[in-house]
């Protein structure tokens, strides 16, 4: 395997997951390589052994060395290497924690702010939803098991009893990213609303599917009270952007969320395996929006500090990146 083309990177970054980086320094041997170590599949506080209803097989633990083949080699084969947060920096072994450093990607705080003018139209409602209605939201990539579909679904019919004006807008599609898929033929939407049936009023039920980043915005922007609910996996983008949006998070009180959320500091933590904990917590966030509106100000101020991409994690990366390349091509902050 060699270079044809006599073209030469400074340097080279990349997924360590897939195997992509593996064979780079075949072709570009004095080209430093920085490889992001997204995590390592582990059992023992990991989601794998987490769900209660679905407990890991008797191959689990086979199938994790096999996940895990690809990163392992992946450590000979960059210079350096990256994690987001520090509980995915801590799930890999400890003979990576020399070759990675932790820094977040970061999220544009600037552009991701309050709007206590917005307003959303639905089609089913006369007219605009606005900050003055009682709007409780929801999103994942995909609705599953691993982002607490499911918990959200089995809390609707406490907070939809006693909060007889509340909405909750459900932002995702019906596939499968990182769990189980659903046996059902309409996927975990359908499997739940099948579980839940007529105990929930669907009509103040609002599934959006996958919408476009804009509208996704506006949706946590008009939120009361916003859910993230996961087991103890890769902490999504979205739990940042709704801190630095302000938004009062209710949050599953797992390792990698407790990283980003101080309970009754910056948001609030549940029992992801209590859907009544859920609705009791919502109820109290839908019902009395002023006690908890500190919760996003103080999110968003953490956001700030700790995850904005211009201020923080690019600075970060940039001189990382400065300390693998050749004087000539140092990267400048723009």
């Amino acid at each position: 395997m060699k270079n044809d083309h006599g073209f030469t990177p400074h340097i080279i970054l990349g997924h360590t997951g897939w195997g992509e980086l593996l064979f780079l320094k075949e072709v570009w041997p004095d080209a430093p390589v920085l490889g992001l170590f997204e995590y390592f599949y582990i059992l023992e506080g990991g989601a794998s052994c987490f769900d209660q209803e679905n407990p890991p097989t008797q191959d689990a633990r086979l199938l994790q060395l096999v996940r895990n083949a690809v990163t392992n080699c992946s450590l000979n084969a960059v210079d350096l290497g990256v994690a987001p947060t520090r509980w995915q920096q801590d799930t890999f072994p400890s003979y990576f924690h020399d070759s990675l450093y932790c820094c977040h990607d970061g999220i544009r705080t600037d552009l991701l702010k309050p709007d206590p003018d917005v307003e959303i139209s639905l089609g089913r409602l006369d007219k605009p939803l606005t900050r003055d209605d009682e709007v409780f939201t929801f999103m994942a990539r995909n609705l599953e098991r691993a982002r607490g579909f499911h918990v959200l679904m089995r809390a609707l019919p406490q907070i939809q009893a006693e909060r007889p004006n509340a909405r909750v807008l459900i932002i995702g599609g019906n596939g499968s990213s990182y769990g189980k898929k659903s046996t059902h033929p309409g996927g975990w939407r359908g499997e739940m609303e099948e579980e839940l049936g007529q105990r929930v009023d669907w009509s103040r039920v609002h599934f959006l599917g996958k919408v476009p980043y804009e509208a996704y915005q506006k949706v946590i922007q008009i939120s009361r009270c916003h859910l993230y609910l996961t087991m103890p996996f890769v902490l999504s983008w979205s739990c940042i952007e709704a801190m630095s949006m302000g938004a009062t998070v209710v949050a599953t009180d797992v390792a990698p969320v407790r990283e980003a959320i101080s309970h009754g500091k910056t948001g609030l933590l549940i029992d992801f395996h209590d859907p009544g904990h859920l609705a009791k917590q919502v109820v109290e966030v839908l019902a009395n929006p002023e006690e908890h509106a500190h919760l996003g100000v103080a999110a968003r101020k953490h956001a700030i500090k700790h995850y904005d991409f211009l201020t923080r994690c690019l600075p970060m990366h940039i001189n990382r990146i400065n300390s693998l390349v050749k004087t000539g091509a140092k990267i400048s902050l723009p």
